[in-house]
């Protein structure tokens, strides 16, 4: 979980240089989607989310959705670019992130 301002700007600065894993076309947010980004989080943490051009719906909705399907953090949205963070299991962190 994001606590403050300062772990949210330290995992956008982390999401900078990252080229995104995962595209959302026409068919918007599916059960597949949703299980594509699940295991794209366990196995990063840290995932960047191309919305492409055909899909018609509103990118920050589609973070808002995808992050409460996967319980996961919506770090931030800019244009058709989504970012999510979801917290590994303890023996599986890879980012640490700055108390305060």
């Amino acid at each position: 979980m994001i606590k403050n301002s300062k772990q949210r700007a330290y995992l956008k600065g982390l999401a900078m240089n990252m080229t995104p894993i995962i595209q959302i076309g026409k068919s918007s947010v599916t059960p597949e989607l949703t299980q594509a980004v699940e295991e794209a989080l366990e196995a990063r943490e840290l995932i960047k989310i191309s919305v492409l051009q055909n899909c018609l719906d509103d990118p920050r909705q589609m973070a808002e959705v995808l992050a409460e399907r996967t319980h996961a953090d919506v770090v931030q949205v800019i244009g058709k670019k989504i970012v999510l963070y979801k917290e590994g299991k303890d023996n599986k962190k890879k980012i640490v992130l700055p108390e305060k």
